[in-house]
């Protein structure tokens, strides 16, 4: 494909303000497209502008409302089809539904799959998107997924707080790939929390494999839902003798009780990304968060030019 194709970009509802944000980057204006609902609640969009022949980028993580937000991709994506957009590649900060990867007792679904085939059918050529809460996802498609991860910017800023005396912790034993490329880039220890989760959204810390005592520590995780494992963990690690938690993220999906959780806890500062955006009322001082516009922009600008995507990270 020749990088002389047009490259235009597109937003929906979910994330509008990271969109400006990577659009600024690339100093390209967003593309000209309404989003509306029929009074039943149908969503209708309109792209009121020409697509010819385009190289289409549309930039619409599917978090909460989930349902309405990949209606909406999905719709989108319909569209600049029908409109003869030569590529179209979704943009998608957060997938929707990662947690549903595999089937954990009989008759589940795996609807991380299922999603992945209504994109493929839908017509998209690619799809762009961030630290997946399981890597194998990326094989749910029969397409190219360029999956990036955040860690850069995440350990870029925790660098900057001094590392002799730290520790990176993963929340339980299915994080300690990414809790191992957290550490070896600060070039700090890992320790790990074994915890035991009878059910979603409920956990209970049992031990933690590590030496923590006298240190300051650093939680991560991909996703912080209902805050619940992170912070049971930070006070587990307090109680082994840490001397201050941070705790990091990619996506702050932050469903209810969330806040109330992380307010109420010990953790001295919470750090994620902008994959998902912050409302006003999660916007409270414990929360800090980095723009990943600059990794997407980067990324984008890259599978336009036909270069590597995988440089960025180098």
């Amino acid at each position: 494909m020749s990088f002389s194709r047009p490259l235009k970009l597109f937003t929906c509802n979910a994330n509008r303000a990271l969109a400006e944000e990577i659009a600024s980057w690339l100093d390209l204006p967003l593309g000209d497209c309404e989003v509306m609902r029929f009074r039943d609640g149908e969503v209708q969009i309109r792209i009121n502008e020409s697509v010819r022949g385009a190289d289409v980028f549309v930039i619409q993580p599917t978090c909460a409302p989930v349902n309405e937000h990949l209606m909406e991709l999905l719709v989108t994506i319909d569209a600049l089809r029908r409109a003869s957009a030569d590529r179209i590649t979704a943009v998608i900060p957060y997938y929707g539904y990662a947690r549903q990867d595999r089937k954990a007792r009989p008759r589940d679904p795996i609807t991380a799959k299922l999603v992945a085939n209504l994109l493929t059918v839908a017509g998209v050529d690619r799809v762009v998107t961030m630290d997946l809460h399981a890597g194998q996802i990326q094989g749910f498609f029969d397409i190219p997924v360029d999956h990036l991860l955040a860690m850069p910017i995440i350990a870029d800023y925790f660098s900057n707080l001094g590392g002799e005396d730290m520790v990176v912790v993963s929340p339980d034993l299915g994080g300690v790939t990414r809790a191992r490329n957290l550490a070896d880039r600060l070039g700090v220890p890992i320790a790990i929390v074994d915890k035991y989760r009878p059910e979603p959204n409920v956990s209970q810390v049992m031990h933690i494999i590590g030496k923590v005592a006298n240190k300051r520590v650093i939680l991560i995780d991909d996703i912080i839902d209902t805050a619940g494992t992170i912070t049971q963990a930070a006070q587990a690690l307090l109680d082994k003798g840490a001397l201050e938690v941070y705790a990091c993220c990619t996506h702050g999906v932050l469903s209810p009780p969330a806040l109330e959780r992380l307010a109420a806890s010990p953790i001295k500062e919470v750090v994620i990304t902008n994959t998902i955006p912050l409302g006003a009322d999660k916007r409270i001082p414990l929360i800090k968060q980095l723009s990943v516009a600059p990794l997407f922009g980067q990324a984008i600008s890259n599978i336009h030019r036909d270069l590597s995507v995988s440089t960025i990270f180098a």
